[in-house]
Order: C-alpha cells, then structure tokens, then sequence
C-alpha cells in the first residue's frame, strides 16, 4: 500500500510509524509499504512501481504483457506509464510520462492498474521485433484476451500511435486474403513452375469440397487465409477433413494465402518435393466424387 492510501483510510502518521516499527509495514520503496511480510512476489513489485508513481499510474509495455501473460519483462525493470507531467526517477522503474493517455487505457487486472491488451499490444510494437510481436499476438488471443478481428478494428481508435503500422502489417500478413480467382490464378502458375500438371479446383473428394486436387498422385492443396481467429468448430471440421483424407491414402497440404501471395518460392518448393516423394509411392486413390 502506499502511505496517501493509508492516509485516507484514516491511518495516523503516528499509527503508520507504529506499525512499521512492530514489522505489519515493511518499505519497500519511499511512500510505498509491504503488509504483513517483506517478501516481493512479481505481482508486489509491478503494485509497488505503480504506487511509486502515485495516482494515475498503472503497468505498461513489457511490464503490463508480462502480468497479462503474452510476453516476458525484460529483466526486473517495471515499465509503468503516468497519464500526467512527471520526471520520476527510481532505480528499478521506467516511469513513462504520458499525459496523453487517456483513462480508458489502464484497466485493473488482478488487483494492478495496467494497460488493456490493445495498449498493450501497440506500447510492444515500438519494443518487440516481428517475431516475439507475433508470439504476444498469438498469446493474448489463446488467452482470449482479444481476438485478431478485434484488434484490427480497435487499432482504427489508435491511428497515429507508433507501434500501430507494425502491428497492421503484422495482422495482414496472416489474415491476407486473395479472391478465389486471383488464388487460381497465382496458384496454378506455381503448380507449373513447380513441374505438376493443372490441378483440378474446388471439387468433392471424400464428402468434402477441396481447393486444389492432384488425383493422379493423391494430392490435396487447401489454403488457409485467417490463421488467427478460426473458431474452434472450423479447426474441429479442418482436423476431421484431413483425417479422413489421410485415411484414404490422400496427402493434403496447407498453405495461407499470403505465402501463396508473398512466399511462392517456398509454395513451389514443398509442392515439388512433396510430389516427388508422391510419385515415388503412387498408387490407387479414391474417385472424385460429384459436387
């Protein structure tokens, strides 16, 4: 707790000085007191940084992704924002003035005051490269902290912040999606590039309507262009085409749509050497059935 809360509650100073010296307040830093036992736990540390920079105050960037559970901290410095003018300055807190933050932005998680997930996720997008940015994205969805389509549209709220381009570009790549035609068209150049023949389009095989089909050698191609925020019954129906596929012998292969948009020479190269090891083993595979 922090002495001003003290205060308010109706605590004396005399009271306040009391307690510290029968050992129920323990300093952890000035103005700011542990209750009960010294000890600092991760979630003490981040609520005492928070009241060393008084009100106002709440966890930030790698700090707040680290209560959240999408990121780790970096090392034992707390990163904490105030929505007001201040310099301070304490070893083992960045203090962020940021009197342009508005109150909407810090939620209370556990107890702490800190940045919702949105924030969250823009403050890592100045810090993070791509890679562990796509990890924390990936994380606050599983958590169902918020979902792909939702941060999109609440970046709209945020235009002009910093890590904003970052992360748009991050959720476009894996949420690009080309028109049937387009995905055709760009596909079957890679097939060819690739030494395969024409494959067929959008017909049934097994009960199932597939993307692209090879039956001479038994090669599905399904593409994929919302990686993030496929609901659990879209997996479930995904997982039991694939099974079914494989039980009758068939090799079906995923692929986004931004890597047959942006990556074709990795497409190319796993259609090649999948077909190669096809070709190796053919044998015979189910007809296709009407649409």
């Amino acid at each position: 707790m922090a002495r001003r809360q003290l205060l308010d509650l109706g605590f004396s100073e005399e009271a306040i000085e009391h307690r510290l010296a029968k050992g129920r307040l323990h300093p952890i830093t000035r103005g700011v007191y542990a209750v009960g036992w010294p000890g600092l736990s991760s979630h003490r540390r981040w609520m005492a940084a928070v009241l060393a920079c008084g009100p106002d105050a709440g966890l930030s960037h790698r700090s707040a992704a680290a209560l959240w559970g999408i990121a780790e901290e970096k090392g034992r410095t707390v990163d904490v924002s105030v929505r007001r003018r201040s310099e301070y300055r304490r070893a083992g807190i960045r203090a962020r003035s940021r009197p342009a933050l508005r109150s909407a932005e810090f939620v209370s998680h556990e107890g702490i005051p800190v940045t919702r997930p949105t924030r969250t996720l823009v403050d890592l997008a100045t810090e993070l490269g791509s890679r562990p940015l796509e990890r924390a994205v990936n994380e606050a969805d599983k958590r169902d902290l918020i979902d792909p389509e939702t941060l999109r549209r609440e970046l709209g709220e945020l235009a002009g912040e910093r890590g904003v381009p970052a992360l748009r570009e991050l959720l476009d790549k894996h949420t690009f999606r080309l028109s049937d035609s387009e995905l055709e068209v760009v596909f079957r150049s890679i097939a060819t590039t690739a030494g395969l023949p024409q494959p067929l389009t959008k017909v049934w095989v097994n009960g199932f309507e597939v993307d692209f089909f090879w039956p001479d050698i038994g090669l599905i191609v399904e593409t994929d262009g919302l990686r993030y925020h496929r609901t659990p019954a879209a997996q479930a129906r995904d997982r039991l085409r694939d099974q079914t596929h494989t039980a009758a012998g068939l090799t079906t292969l995923r692929f986004t749509h931004s890597q047959v948009k942006h990556n074709r020479e990795h497409v190319r190269a796993v259609l090649q050497r999948t077909a190669r090891a096809l070709n190796t083993s053919q044998s015979a595979f189910p007809v296709l059935q009407a649409g």
